[in-house]
């Protein structure tokens, strides 16, 4: 059950290092869709009519550099999973695999608040004087993802140690 439940992350990581990047190129090429995205899941009182195309384009860019740490991350957990859907679960390199993932978890989350106040700052340029807004938002859900990351990074210090052990008992074997 635990290699197939590992493969399964792993492909779907997989998966999502395709599609992702698949899906921000359509949204460069696509603005108003990525301009109604954003528009929906935004919980900002923005002006929507001042937005120009500079600021969606910047919009974008900052989206996309926020996403490519979640990206990079989502690597590193493919890497890892894949080892751990062989039987591997003690494989140094895959456990430092796995820290990384955590370690970058971490940033994104502490990132999260710091993307969104650029976000609304960007978005707001064009509002008259006096109405233009940095937000930030940090709540639960960055808490728990917070949680997580740590709780990750520890189990990954415990694989990291865990492959030491198991090397050093194949030496006295």
């Amino acid at each position: 059950m635990t290699h197939r439940f590992s493969a399964v992350i792993s492909n779907t990581c997989a998966a999502l290092l395709l599609l992702v990047p698949i899906a921000a190129f359509y949204y460069l090429f696509n603005l108003g869709s990525f301009a109604e995205l954003i528009a929906s899941s935004t919980r900002l009182p923005i002006q929507w009519s001042t937005v120009s195309t500079h600021q969606w384009y910047g919009m974008w860019v900052l989206t996309a550099l926020y996403v490519c740490v979640g990206l990079v991350g989502l690597y590193f957990l493919r890497r890892a999973f894949a080892n751990f859907a062989k039987g591997e679960f003690f494989n140094l390199a895959k456990s430092r695999d796995f820290r990384r993932f955590s370690i970058l978890l971490l940033i994104q989350t502490l990132l999260t608040p710091l993307h969104f106040a650029l976000s609304s700052v960007l978005l707001s340029l064009n509002h008259p004087a006096g109405q233009k807004m940095l937000s930030l938002a940090f709540g639960s859900n960055e808490i728990r993802a917070i949680g997580v990351a740590l709780v990750m990074w520890v189990m990954s210090n415990l694989l990291v140690e865990g492959s030491r052990l198991q090397t050093e008992n194949r030496q006295f074997v």
